[in-house]
């Protein structure tokens, strides 16, 4: 068995920058059930961004505005909108995890650096991926702070109600045509991940259009990348669509593990957040294609919750629409009952929904 040279703890965290981290932080807090535990800024003695720390239970996410008109956030923003900047792995050692990646062909970008204060020190090193998305190693085993140096204990101003998520169960990349297998190299050469699952335009394809997705993970499995690239159809599919409205490749979705779907989506719904529509008539075959399952269905159907299974059981998925008006970044919701697929299963439900998307904006 080949040594893991990149031993991975799991993701640390989730960086996006956005236009107003303010809004957004209190979106998370009222919407999406997280705590505001964390805070750098002009009043911590950062002058030229503020930063936002939500955290519920294993799940952080960063969210991070230029208080600037010219800095790399900014202009980050401009091209981008809200958007995915760093995919941050928790490592033991992020000094051996960059030599290790950068001697078999990462792109360095930030050297391993120690950031201190009266918690303690954390190690950080970065490197490249896909379009302007990092990797950041996190070493954190000799610091008790909130989150990292530089950011203060911070409270939100509303008493925020977890709704069962858990921990961050993938993270998608959407690459140009032609770069899928590019970056599936990429991690497999440089970060020792192995090709998990590949599914082609037969898999996952519709009337109107098509894409191919391979699936990537670590060797414990804490951290699984799917990368998707478009494929030829009648009309354009919703990667192109993407590319066209980010600008380029990066993260198309973060898919969030609960292990009571039904109470967490129901709640998603009761607090505003919209999913993607998938017509009842899904729902007068499934139990056909997946079996016995412990839920409801009536319950799954009222709420739009998919269902598929695999080899070794299981599971219940649910797409939110774009968390902002560009046609980009948006979350799944999953609970897996043993099973470690991606529900190919709902595919061509699921692509049909987001056409229909894609055509109330003009971009089908």
């Amino acid at each position: 068995m080949t040594e893991d040279f990149l031993p991975l703890l799991g993701t640390d965290h989730v960086e996006m920058y956005v236009g107003n981290a303010k809004q957004a932080a209190l979106f998370y807090q009222h919407c999406l059930g997280f705590q505001l535990v964390a805070y750098a800024g002009p009043e911590t003695g950062v002058r030229d961004r503020a930063s936002y720390v939500l955290q519920q239970n294993k799940i952080r996410i960063v969210l991070t505005t230029s208080l600037q008109q010219d800095s790399p956030i900014a202009d980050h923003v401009r091209k981008h909108g809200d958007g995915v900047k760093v995919l941050a792995l928790w490592v033991d050692d992020a000094r051996k995890s960059f030599i290790e990646t950068t001697s078999r062909g990462a792109e360095a970008v930030h050297e391993p650096r120690v950031l201190s204060d009266e918690f303690g020190d954390v190690v950080m090193a970065s490197i490249k991926t896909y379009g302007e998305t990092l990797h950041t190693f996190v070493e954190r085993k000799n610091y008790k702070g909130p989150f990292l140096p530089g950011y203060k204990p911070r409270k939100g101003f509303i008493e925020a109600q977890p709704i069962g998520l858990l921990h961050i169960d993938h993270c998608v990349g959407n690459v140009e045509l032609g770069q899928m297998n590019r970056w599936v190299k990429f991690y497999e050469d440089v970060m020792g991940f192995k090709l998990m699952v590949t599914f082609d335009d037969a898999d996952i394809s519709t009337e109107y259009s098509a894409l191919m997705s391979k699936v990537v993970s670590n060797g414990n499995g804490y951290v699984k990348f799917p990368i998707n690239e478009p494929a030829s159809g009648k009309k354009k599919s919703q990667i192109e669509e993407y590319l066209d409205f980010y600008n380029g490749p990066g993260v198309q979705h973060i898919a969030i593990a609960t292990d009571d779907i039904i109470y967490t989506v129901a709640e998603l719904r009761r607090r505003g957040v919209e999913f993607l529509y998938v017509p009842d008539n899904y729902y007068s075959d499934v139990m056909d294609r997946v079996g016995t399952i412990s839920e409801d269905l009536n319950e799954l159907k009222k709420l739009n919750i998919l269902i598929d299974r695999d080899e070794e059981g299981y599971l219940l998925q649910i797409f939110t629409k774009p968390l902002q008006d560009r046609p980009t970044v948006f979350f799944e919701i999953i609970e897996r009952n043993g099973a470690k697929s991606f529900g190919k299963g709902n595919f061509k439900a699921l692509f049909e929904s987001i056409e229909r998307e894609q055509e109330l904006r003009g971009n089908l």
